[in-house]
């Protein structure tokens, strides 16, 4: 294998890929903004060019600076990371033709799992549990009240291009219908440029999901567990782990199967995820597809022993995975947190500045994925996530305690950070009994004197 990757994003994520790719002897071009020619991705990469200006519309969103940075670096293949344009379609297509190869699903896939119900419509056909909705578009109020009275109140109108919460709206009664409905449109549209919704039933306190695959787009689609992703606020997840505590082995084997059919059926290439909501009955259904890495995804390195972007650049390049379920098993549990410079005391207010010490916790069972260092100035123009810190331990209970020891190790001085509302959580009596769902926060208060 002899190639040049460029990574078509910053941060934490830039830097992961960075790693994988020397580790398979792969020359590596960073890009960035003006505003992080001091990040770490920009340090460790072979080569590094600045794309713009501080706004990701001028920058990280920019295809055309990004293809041209990959054009005078020679760079022949793009890795897209996650966020930014991990799930744009028309980057994609404009990588291939450009003759770059995208390390992740083709153009076609993204576009079509990236629309819910295009998505949802798919897995129906494919046997897999869909949640009670709308078959596709709702156009008026008059079709959504009808639609949510058969389907049963509380429902949830959802944009049929979106993601990360935009364009939803919660409906208990028919009297929010008109005022629920508009919101989502015009949200919708200002959002992803698309108004369309559809309806589907709201669960009050469901577990969230989410089943990790890789596919080599020859057919073969593999399974490697799945995470509970049910600790997050405004729909942003904040702790994940694996094995799900709420999953019994019927269930997963039942979830397996059917995030694998899915898959199939659109015969997948690369990484994604499958999400699901597990229902209070243990009923789980079918709530989207993410065709790109994750966040998360260390979680299932530690627990599987695996390394999920290696897997996807040697897919990318015609190679099958290193990796099948014939000789591949999960080894205990593994949780993440993620620390965000943000303040859990002021509602998680984003908290950017200069970090004045920084000091990583480590031991066994410990990783910590990071580009943030004692002096590095946190800027304001991106997400707030400032490290991974992700454990594993034989079971839960060891991997509970072991969080809870490197959280304590964990040091960052200089801004606020999430670290004393992790800590919190890992002594929660409901969440160390596994007891919790993706509501655990609407009852959750941060004690002040916590840190």
């Amino acid at each position: 294998m002899s190639h040049k990757i460029l990574i078509a994003n910053r941060g934490e994520i830039a830097l992961r890929v960075i790693r994988a790719c020397k580790e398979l002897g792969l020359h590596t071009v960073a890009v960035y903004s003006q505003a992080d020619v001091d990040c770490l991705h920009v340090r460790f990469a072979d080569e590094a060019v600045c794309i713009g200006p501080p706004a990701p519309a001028e920058s990280y969103l920019n295809i055309p600076r990004i293809i041209s940075a990959a054009e005078i670096t020679n760079a022949d293949a793009m890795h897209p990371g996650y966020g930014f344009l991990a799930e744009n379609a028309k980057f994609a297509e404009i990588c291939e033709t450009s003759g770059i190869t995208f390390i992740g699903p083709t153009p076609e896939m993204i576009s079509k799992m990236g629309d819910k119900i295009y998505a949802k419509s798919t897995m129906k056909k494919a046997g897999v549990p869909v949640i009670p909705g709308s078959e596709g578009g709702v156009k008026s109020e008059g079709e959504a009240e009808e639609l949510a009275r058969s389907t049963g109140f509380p429902v949830i109108i959802k944009a049929a291009a979106g993601g990360g919460g935009r364009g939803m709206r919660i409906v208990r009664e028919p009297s929010q219908i008109s005022k629920a409905f508009s919101a989502a449109k015009t949200e919708a549209q200002a959002g992803f440029g698309d108004s369309t919704v559809y309806i589907e039933r709201y669960f009050e306190s469901p577990h969230h999901v989410e089943v990790q695959l890789l596919g080599n787009g020859k057919g073969k689609v593999i399974a490697l567990g799945e995470r509970d992703c049910s600790i997050q606020r405004k729909h942003q997840k904040l702790i994940e782990e694996s094995p799900s505590p709420a999953v019994t082995p019927e269930i997963r084997k039942n979830m397996m199967a059917a995030a694998i059919a899915g898959a199939e059926a659109v015969n997948y290439r690369s990484a994604g995820t499958v999400e699901f909501l597990l229902d209070e009955k243990k009923q789980f259904y079918f709530m989207e597809m993410n065709t790109r890495i994750q966040v998360e995804h260390p979680v299932t390195e530690m627990v599987f022993n695996v390394d999920l972007i290696k897997e996807q650049i040697r897919v990318a390049f015609g190679d099958d995975f290193k990796h099948t379920h014939a000789n591949i098993e999960p080894v205990g549990h593994a949780i993440e947190c993620r620390i965000n410079a943000e303040d859990p005391f002021e509602g998680f207010r984003p908290m950017p500045g200069e970090i004045t010490s920084f000091h990583t916790p480590g031991g066994l069972g410990v990783r910590v994925d990071t580009h943030a260092y004692a002096n590095y100035k946190i800027p304001p123009f991106y997400d707030s996530l400032l490290a991974k810190l992700i454990v594993h331990g034989y079971d839960r209970r060891e991997a509970l305690e072991r969080m809870k020891r490197a959280l304590e190790e964990f040091v960052i001085e200089g801004v606020p950070t999430t670290i004393p509302f992790h800590k919190q959580v890992m002594k929660d009596d409901r969440f160390v009994r596994g007891e919790f769902n993706t509501h655990f926060l609407d009852h959750f208060t941060m004690e002040a004197d916590s840190d």
